[in-house]
């Protein structure tokens, strides 16, 4: 095959025809080679207009051909992550009754209480099993409460692990726990796919979750359970209630705490640099209080520990807001997950504007994770480039519609110094002649590397330190051209090569804290396992 382009840029082949093995002789096409079917997939994608058109064909894709889909994605790394995942998948989930074609993964229902062993028996790989992403459809990105239409979340976080990490396609299994769903739409929707009755009540859900938790244990004795998109207090409780039994982690609390934690550790050593403050000077101010934004700030007291600062002087650094304001002790009764952070030094009238909070609080750094969009106003991105000269503003919501403020916002507010990272895609800008990017705090940077790591060490948990060190590989990965750019996250198109450093981390961090039982990685130098994690992923 010859490939050349023509005057206006498209591309032209001639095509020497390939030889076909004798059985398949009239089967397929006279000339059907990888390259230009590779050309023909792409060109159908890009013929549809709508996101949601594009995800159904690409689900299509995946299901014919897997290898072509994961060649495809592997290669078209930014194209393809916003259609398989945020932002599109928050649309495919909204769609999921509708759209559905086939199923995908493994349905656990209320219903099969009792019985959830011989459920999760009638998967059709069991030895093959190696990582789950569980979600209950409780509270999907910033969608809320969908049911089993929660499904493509699993189902794209996995498809992540595989083109990320290559951890193989038959090693996954996406799991949706059906237990109800207190979304009155989806109730009376006649095509919803799922149990039509409210949430069950968290006595039988503790019961059901521990019978499924030891159903998965002995079925799938290799496997890692990553938790996805449960509502606030069930991610923390479950997180706790299994982490030291099973090798479990929870992808919201824990992901995106750790990759937010990259992407602020080198926003503020640029920040520092540029205001001549230490980086044990620096505040962050949390807008949103949920699962997510609790999760990122515990994480983020790792930066200042780092500093040499204690827990509670890194614990003092950071404040929160939730929907009544400033989280703080005199204001009354507080959910348990709040109380970490709630403010003991703070005995004023509650404060609810944000503009007297960054006011109060002087932070160096913003972080939205509230899904209400637009939240950071003109009024709020200039409050922090008045007391900041490279001012860290992370709108961390998904999906787009409701992020806390856009790029275009935060750079116009900021004069173009802003240290900007979104959870979903923005495109860059070029502000007074120079290119300016957004950082995109996707926790696909983390998870991929970070599964790999733990299921090559064979850890029995994950523990902090592992998270911790799949963060910090994260922040290590940036190439010089990378920094020089200003860039706060490496380019997405790396993820093998980041994941490749990522498990080496995670696989070290597995070792130090003795959760590991791989032997005979403990011998291997550095370079010697950087060189073999490679070898045991997966290719298309």
């Amino acid at each position: 095959m010859t490939i050349a382009l023509t005057s206006n840029g498209v591309q032209k082949l001639k095509v020497a025809a390939q030889p076909r093995p004798q059985l398949l002789r009239g089967l397929t096409p006279p000339v059907l080679t990888p390259d230009v079917h590779a050309m023909r997939c792409l060109e159908q994608l890009r013929s549809k207009d709508k996101g949601i058109e594009k995800y159904i064909y690409l689900s299509m894709l995946k299901e014919q051909d897997p290898e072509m889909f994961y060649r495809l994605c592997l290669s078209h790394m930014t194209e393809f992550t916003p259609i398989i995942y945020t932002p599109t998948v928050g649309d495919a989930c909204l769609q999921y009754s509708h759209i559905y074609r086939r199923p995908e993964g493994l349905f656990v229902s209320i219903k099969d209480k009792g019985n959830i062993k011989a459920i999760v028996s009638n998967w059709k790989q069991l030895d093959e099993a190696r990582i789950s992403v569980v979600t209950d459809g409780s509270r999907i990105l910033g969608l809320g409460d969908l049911g089993v239409n929660g499904m493509p979340i699993s189902v794209g976080k996995l498809s992540l692990y595989i083109a990320g990490a290559g951890i193989r396609p038959e090693s996954t299994i996406p799991i949706c726990l059906d237990l109800g769903t207190n979304t009155q739409k989806f109730l009376d929707d006649p095509l919803y796919l799922g149990s039509r009755q409210k949430r069950v009540a968290s006595e039988e859900m503790d019961e059901f979750m521990d019978e499924f938790m030891e159903a998965m244990s002995t079925t799938f004795p290799k496997l890692m359970i990553q938790f996805e998109d449960f509502s606030t207090d069930n991610a923390f409780r479950y997180l706790e209630r299994y982490r030291n039994k099973y090798p479990v982690f929870n992808d919201d609390i824990q992901g995106t705490g750790a990759v937010v934690l990259s992407g602020f550790l080198n926003a503020a050593k640029i920040s520092s640099a540029a205001s001549g403050r230490p980086l044990s000077d620096h505040r962050i101010l949390f807008f949103g209080a949920g699962s997510a934004g609790v999760g990122v700030a515990m994480q983020l007291m790792s930066f200042f520990t780092l500093q040499g600062m204690s827990a509670e002087e890194a614990r003092s650094r950071i404040y929160l807001v939730d929907s009544q304001g400033l989280v703080f002790d005199a204001r009354g009764k507080l959910a348990e997950h709040k109380k970490v952070f709630s403010r003991h030094d703070y005995q004023g009238p509650p404060m609810k504007n944000i503009l007297d909070i960054i006011d109060y609080v002087q932070p160096t750094a913003l972080l939205g994770l509230s899904t209400i969009t637009d939240a950071f106003t003109p009024a709020v991105i200039q409050a922090m480039s008045a007391i900041n000269p490279r001012p860290i503003i992370f709108p961390l919501s998904n999906p787009v519609r409701l992020s806390e403020c856009t790029f275009e916002a935060a750079v116009t507010h900021t004069g173009g110094n802003v240290l900007f990272a979104s959870g979903s895609p923005f495109n860059p800008l070029d502000f007074e002649g120079k290119a300016l990017y957004p950082g995109q705090g996707n926790n696909m940077y983390i998870f991929p590397g970070l599964g790999l790591g733990a299921i090559l060490a064979k850890s029995k948990s994950v523990t902090d330190s592992m998270v911790e060190a799949a963060s910090l590989g994260l922040a290590e990965s940036l190439t010089p051209e990378e920094r020089e750019m200003g860039l706060l996250y490496p380019r997405i198109e790396r993820i093998r090569e980041i994941s490749t450093f990522i498990a080496k981390q995670v696989i070290r961090a597995a070792q130090k804290a003795n959760v590991d039982d791989s032997e005979s990685l403990r011998t291997m130098s550095d370079s010697a396992l950087m060189q073999w994690i490679p070898t045991k992923m997966w290719n298309p």
